[in-house]
């Protein structure tokens, strides 16, 4: 007799109760999964750029940025911190899949990172939710008024940005928070195609930390944007005014602002190399320009 297949373990949401495996599969009822089982799926850099450049609305891009399984390194990472879990986590479900840009679909602000968190957003389905980089962060952005509640702890939980969207450079949790250069490069035309979509309306690009600056400035580079050559060098406070592309069709005539600010890694925090007052600086700046 053959043995029937073993079920995958199935923990429920922390906010909603519901049953989930970790993974989790697409178009299973997560809060705020913008995918179904029928969602294309790309499985090498040559799929995530015909895919990304053949999109059109940010729901497409959510959706199919939310299934890649492009670098297999990152998916074997991603997926195996959600089954093996961190011990205070072991009773709840993990996301386990890339991390899909989240925020306002006509932003006035971008803020960019490097990837999302083993345990942070490959747990919870959102950037920066569940770890103690976006403690800090979504403090200070409801600090600043970018966010409507100081903390953010699982996709689902009520919070919203305001005139914000939040993207990461590499969309998988990559180990020791280290994507390759090839891994960097893959990842690149999901950002493209989602600066493409909503770059009409930004004023201000927030880049968390070295490698989402230089991710941010390449990107912007890509839109046509006259980032100086060298490109700047990065650095906690650093800004660099872009002119918009020519001949293009904004609804914000005046030039973005490109910000820079150390990581809110622990790291950073716990050395004091970032403080409170530091990341607020930067990212007042960023809601003056958008509500200027």
């Amino acid at each position: 007799m053959t043995a029937r297949p073993q079920e995958p373990t199935r923990h429920p949401h922390p906010l909603s109760g519901a049953p989930f495996s970790s993974p989790v599969p697409p178009g299973s009822g997560w809060p705020g999964d913008p995918a179904t089982p029928a969602t294309p799926v790309a499985a090498d850099a040559e799929g995530v750029l015909a895919r990304a450049t053949a999109l059109t609305t940010l729901a497409e891009l959510d959706a199919e940025v939310s299934v890649c399984r492009a670098c297999p390194r990152l998916v074997d990472w991603r997926e195996s911190v959600a089954v093996e879990k961190r011990r205070s986590f072991a009773d709840e479900p993990y996301w386990g899949r890339p991390i899909h840009g989240w925020g306002s679909e006509r932003p006035a602000v971008i803020i960019v990172g490097l990837a999302p968190a083993a345990h942070g957003g490959n747990r919870t389905g959102r950037i920066f939710t569940g770890d103690r980089s976006g403690d800090w962060l979504f403090a200070s952005l409801h600090r600043v008024g970018l966010a409507a509640a100081p903390t953010s702890v699982h996709a689902g939980d009520g919070q919203r940005l305001v005139n914000t969207r939040m993207v990461a450079a590499v969309r998988c949790a990559p180990p020791a928070n280290r994507p390759t250069p090839y891994e960097r490069d893959t990842c690149a035309p999901w950002l493209d195609a989602e600066l493409a979509l909503v770059l009409a309306t930004v004023r201000a690009v927030v880049c968390l930390g070295a490698f989402a600056w230089d991710a941010a400035l390449r990107a912007l580079a890509r839109q046509g944007c006259a980032v100086p050559r060298p490109r700047p060098g990065f650095g906690h406070g650093a800004q660099v005014e872009l002119p918009r592309p020519a001949g293009a069709t904004d609804l914000v005539p005046a030039p973005m602002v490109v910000l820079a600010s150390y990581h809110p890694s622990q790291q950073n925090t716990f050395t004091g190399t970032l403080t409170a007052p530091m990341l607020d600086d930067v990212l007042a700046t960023a809601a003056h320009l958008a509500g200027s």
